[in-house]
């Protein structure tokens, strides 16, 4: 059964999850950096043609397989998108043995007791309905704390698990990313107090259905072991959150049991001029050592 195979992947192989997610806002620079300035195109519809062929890239090389790269987190628009006349998550899985995520959020609120909530989303469960149908395994949706206000982290974790549980009831694994800012003064602070609301909101979770959590990288070692040990937590994974992939490596190399889940850290060195053979080295390379630093934690 392939989802009873993807579970499995997911739950117990060594490996990571790479985040292919950017979306409207982010897209820009993830091309930037990819060596594609904003004068390449005109149109949204030409921006979006121009990060699936990204995307595309990066997904048929050699080095992005199941044997190291366990899923990968899609935008709404890749989803909808096909790799050599196949539906992406469709290739994903019988071409490489990665197992599709989907980004459902829609953005995020503004900033309110040292928080930003994502925006609503009324369309949801229609998301959900034709993710299941495209073969999607689980969701991911992103909010962010900017500060150790007891408020707003209260505020974010209660939203992430009640739009958690509607994702559950489509029969997907949600990924929940309360996403903790790394430049902020009181991080630690912030990390212990969304350990404690996490920990408290775990009894929510249906009997028999797991949920997966992406956590910045914490200043203390090891802050998030509990939820890497808590049968209701089916993995905890970690964003890079703007470190650069050596600092992000060695940080996760500290945290037993979480593994990687990450965007500009995977991407980091790659560019739209290389040819093949160049491109398939860095991206390699990138995948070899944050595969590494995941087995290492």
């Amino acid at each position: 059964m392939t989802q009873a195979d993807m579970a499995a992947q997911i739950a117990g192989k060594d490996g990571f999850i790479a985040a292919l997610d950017q979306s409207g806002g982010s897209t820009p620079k993830a091309l930037r950096l990819y060596g594609v300035p904003e004068t390449a195109w005109t149109t949204e519809q030409e921006m979006f043609d121009l990060i699936h062929q990204m995307r595309t890239r990066i997904i048929k090389s050699p080095a992005f397989t199941g044997d190291k790269v366990i899923g990968a987190i899609l935008f709404e628009q890749t989803m909808d998108r096909d790799i050599d006349g196949v539906p992406t998550a469709e290739y994903l899985w019988k071409q490489r043995r990665v197992v599709p995520f989907l980004k459902v959020d829609k953005g995020l609120a503004e900033a309110s007791d040292g928080v930003k909530l994502m925006k609503p989303m009324p369309n949801l469960d229609a998301t959900l309905e034709r993710a299941v149908a495209k073969g999607i395994f689980g969701t991911k949706m992103r909010s962010v704390v900017d500060a150790a206000d007891a408020k707003g982290i209260a505020a974010i974790v209660d939203q992430q698990f009640e739009v958690g549980r509607q994702i559950l009831g489509h029969g997907l694994v949600p990924i929940l990313e309360p996403e903790v800012t790394i430049s902020i003064a009181d991080k630690a602070e912030a990390e212990d107090m969304l350990l404690a609301e996490i920990t408290k909101h775990l009894d929510d979770i249906p009997a028999g259905q797991r949920i997966m959590l992406k956590l910045t990288l914490p200043t203390k070692a090891n802050l998030y072991k509990p939820l890497v040990d808590d049968p209701r937590v089916m993995r905890v994974v970690a964003l890079s959150g703007g470190y650069t992939r050596d600092e992000a490596n060695e940080k996760l190399a500290q945290n037993t049991g979480v593994i990687a889940s990450f965007s500009r850290a995977l991407t980091e060195g790659l560019s739209a001029d290389q040819g093949d053979d160049e491109f398939n080295a860095v991206l390699a390379g990138a995948i070899d050592s944050i595969y590494e630093a995941s087995r290492a934690g």
